[in-house]
C-alpha cells in the first residue's frame, strides 16, 4: 500500500511537471494577411509570425496525409487569369547560368542567374573562401539510390523559401508548395526579408543569414523520408517586424497550395482548425497549415509546420 501511494503521489508530480511545461510553451501572435485572387501564381496567402521575445524556433515540411493515395501529380504552372505585365525586372550584371558552387558525394548546392528578376541583385553568397554575386536562386540537392532530389530553394535577392521532404519510393520528385520567409520581415511591394549575406556550411548543414538591417540567423536543416525540418537560431529576436511569414496560393478548396490552418493554443489542450482565408488572428504555441484533400495545382506539395518557439538559442 505504501509502494503504491509513493507511486501514486511521484506520478501526480509528474503530470503536474507536464502541465507546468505545458503551460510555459511560447505563444506567438499569428496575423492573417491574405488576399483573394484568381491567380494560380500568386502568392496572395500570407501568414505573418509576430513575437519580440522568439530567439528560436522549428520550421517542418511533411508530406500530406493523402499522399499515398495519390493516382496523379500537378505541378505545371497555371498562368490563367494571370496579368504580370506590371511586374519589376532587373537584369543583373552578369549573364544568365547554372552553376554548382558546392559539391559532395551525397550533397549539392547549386546557384542560378536568371535573365531578370522583380528585385535587384544586392545579397552575396559565400561558400568557404568563394563568393559569388548576381544569384538569384540556391538548390539544395541530396543524392537518392537512383539520383538526385531536391529538397530546399533560397532565393537570396528577397529571403523566400521552399522545403519539401524526400519523396517515397515510386513518387519521386514531389512538388514544391508554400514558401515562407526568415527575418524581419518588410513590406516591399510584397512581404521580403533583405539580406546582405547568405554563408552555406555544408558540415553544420546550415546556412547563416545576415540581414540589411542589422542582425543574423543560423538555419540549419535535417532530412529524412517523412519531413525536412529547419532549426532557426537568431542572434537577437526580431522585435520590430514580423519574425516568418508563411506564402502561399488559395483560390478554391481544389484549386490552392494551403487550404486550412490549425494552431494550438499554450496550455496543449486546445486546437483550433478553419479554412486558411477565414482564419483571422491567435496566440499559438504551434501553426500547421496544409490541405486535407487534393488540389489540382501542385497536389503532392507539403504541409508546413511552425513551432518549437523559444527565448532561447535551443527551440523548444
Amino acid at each position: 500500500m505504501l509502494w503504491r501511494s509513493i507511486s501514486a503521489a511521484i506520478a501526480l508530480v509528474m503530470l503536474g511537471m507536464s502541465f507546468a511545461c505545458a503551460a510555459e510553451r511560447l505563444v506567438v501572435e499569428v496575423i492573417n494577411q491574405s488576399e483573394p485572387t484568381l491567380c494560380a501564381e500568386k502568392d496572395n496567402v500570407s501568414i505573418a509570425l509576430v513575437s519580440k521575445a522568439v530567439q528560436s524556433f522549428r520550421i517542418e515540411a511533411t508530406h500530406p496525409a493523402y499522399l499515398p493515395t495519390l493516382k496523379a501529380d500537378s505541378m505545371a504552372p497555371d498562368f490563367a487569369s494571370c496579368d504580370m505585365a506590371a511586374d519589376p525586372a532587373f537584369k543583373p550584371t552578369a549573364p544568365p547560368r547554372r552553376q554548382t558552387i558546392y559539391e559532395e558525394l551525397d550533397t549539392w548546392l547549386v546557384a542560378w542567374t536568371f535573365p531578370s528578376f522583380w528585385r535587384p541583385v544586392t545579397a552575396t553568397v559565400r561558400v568557404g573562401d568563394r563568393i559569388e554575386r548576381n544569384i538569384h536562386m540556391l538548390q539544395l540537392w541530396v543524392r537518392r539510390p537512383n539520383g538526385g532530389e531536391e529538397v530546399l530553394v533560397l532565393y537570396p535577392q528577397d529571403g523566400y523559401w521552399r522545403l519539401r521532404p524526400l519523396a517515397p519510393q515510386g513518387l519521386a520528385p514531389t512538388a514544391f508548395g508554400s514558401s515562407f520567409l526568415v527575418g524581419p520581415v518588410e513590406e516591399q511591394g510584397r512581404p521580403v526579408v533583405n539580406i546582405k549575406e547568405i554563408t552555406f556550411d555544408p558540415d553544420k548543414k546550415a546556412f547563416t543569414l545576415h540581414f540589411e538591417r542589422g542582425g543574423s540567423a543560423v538555419v540549419t536543416y535535417s532530412l529524412d523520408p517523412h519531413r525536412n525540418a529547419l532549426e532557426v537560431v537568431f542572434d537577437k529576436p526580431v522585435t520590430a517586424a514580423p519574425f516568418a511569414v508563411l506564402r502561399s496560393m488559395y483560390i478554391t478548396d481544389l484549386n490552392n497550395d494551403v487550404a486550412r490552418i490549425a494552431v494550438d493554443g499554450p496550455d496543449s489542450k486546445s486546437r483550433r482548425e478553419v479554412n486558411i482565408m477565414a482564419f483571422g488572428k491567435a496566440f499559438a504555441a504551434r501553426v500547421w497549415t496544409g490541405r486535407l484533400s487534393p488540389s489540382q495545382h501542385n497536389t503532392s506539395s507539403p504541409d508546413m509546420m511552425f513551432g518549437g518557439f523559444s527565448e532561447s538559442d535551443r527551440p523548444q
